[in-house]
């Protein structure tokens, strides 16, 4: 199962994605769920870059990708970048709602809740 940690700051914005492990829906290669899983949180990782100038704020290694927003960025590209985590936050949910036995999706806070 692949779970999707998300971690929020004070204000309840969205300022991390931990992605990790292999959902086991198909072999590798032919797996949907972790092609799904990917292309979200790859295309998150490259709007931030493209969109909010935001570089860098992603690392992987087979089975895990964590993106986190810098608690630097500058007003104008926070909005942009609020923008981009809540669509992914969406796509992430929509994935979980077709393949609950495949994605879970978390909260992160004082207790893990998915």
């Amino acid at each position: 199962m692949i779970e999707v940690t998300v971690a929020r700051n004070r204000d309840n914005a969205i300022k991390m994605f931990e992605v990790r492990g292999h959902s086991g829906f198909d072999e590798a290669g032919r797996d949907i769920v972790c092609a799904a899983v990917s292309v979200t949180a790859y295309n998150a990782a490259g709007a931030l870059s493209e969109l909010a100038g935001i570089e860098k704020c992603h690392t992987e290694s087979p089975g895990f990708m964590k993106i986190e927003l810098p608690d630097d960025t500058d007003a104008v590209n926070r909005q942009v970048a609020d923008t981009i985590m809540n669509t992914t936050y969406i796509g992430f949910r929509q994935i979980e709602s077709s393949y609950p036995a495949h994605l879970r999706v978390c909260e992160k806070g004082d207790k893990k809740i998915c």
